[in-house]
């Protein structure tokens, strides 16, 4: 069985989440993690991690969001310091594509984000378009662990971040036609990467073209499998293991 590092299956997504967290174990997902990156969001994955064993959350603020109450944001996340089904600080991150103009104000919340989670001893969940190098440099400043969202990088910048104690996350993209992505896999450790959809979005092929949900990692996990030349459950395995070294849950 393998876990969805990173979704958004919320009622924003999809018309009735919870048929998607019921069938969860019947479609070979053991758990996955909701992340929040608004405050609506937010008080979304609270309710329904822990409504549900198999669900677990993380509350952040996307950087397309950081304008949107953000001190109600950051109180929120401080509240549920205690909470054990909040595992971690996502979605958080830098995003110089959709966002150029406020890129100061995007590194400053992050590194307040980056302090939170030092503070709470959480991982974090990492969102990166277009600015590797100022997230390499504010992350050589901290001491943290967590997950790079959607990874579809260079070798150099994955070992990077592998050097800084994250895991790759990887997802849908890797089963795409002109993906370099099976490249880059290829030399590194299955011991470096999560699964993870990003539910409703980047549906894996063939796909595409459909909202994605936390059944479809078994495309990307197939492409793993072939990459690294094992059986799906030695891949379930190693995959648990990986989990288990940024998340502190019960096996």
């Amino acid at each position: 069985m393998f876990t969805d590092t990173h979704c958004h299956v919320l009622s924003t997504s999809y018309f009735n989440p919870e048929d998607i967290i019921n069938n969860l174990e019947k479609n070979n997902i053991k758990r996955i993690i909701i992340n929040g990156y608004n405050l609506k969001t937010n008080k979304e994955v609270i309710q329904l991690s822990c409504k549900y064993e198999n669900v677990y959350g993380a509350l952040g603020i996307h950087p397309d969001n950081i304008n949107e109450e953000l001190e109600d944001n950051l109180k929120l996340i401080k509240e549920n310091k205690n909470n054990p089904k909040i595992i971690a600080i996502g979605e958080i991150g830098l995003d110089y594509f959709h966002n150029k103009e406020n890129k100061e104000e995007q590194t400053r919340l992050l590194e307040e984000f980056f302090k939170l989670a030092e503070e709470l001893n959480l991982p974090v969940i990492i969102h990166n378009r277009d600015a590797t190098d100022d997230l390499l440099k504010l992350l050589k400043k901290h001491h943290l662990k967590g997950i790079i969202h959607c990874f579809s990088g260079s070798l150099e910048t994955a070992k990077e971040y592998i050097k800084l104690g994250f895991k790759l996350g990887i997802g849908g993209v890797l089963t795409f036609k002109n993906s370099h992505l099976k490249d880059v896999l290829k030399q590194i450790s299955i011991s470096n990467i999560l699964l993870e959809t990003d539910s409703p979005y980047l549906t894996p092929s063939p796909l595409r073209g459909i909202p994605n949900e936390p059944l479809y990692l078994k495309f990307v996990a197939e492409e793993l499998c072939n990459i690294y030349n094992i059986s799906i459950d030695e891949l379930s395995l190693c995959l648990e293991e990986n989990f288990h070294d940024i998340f502190d849950i019960l096996k």
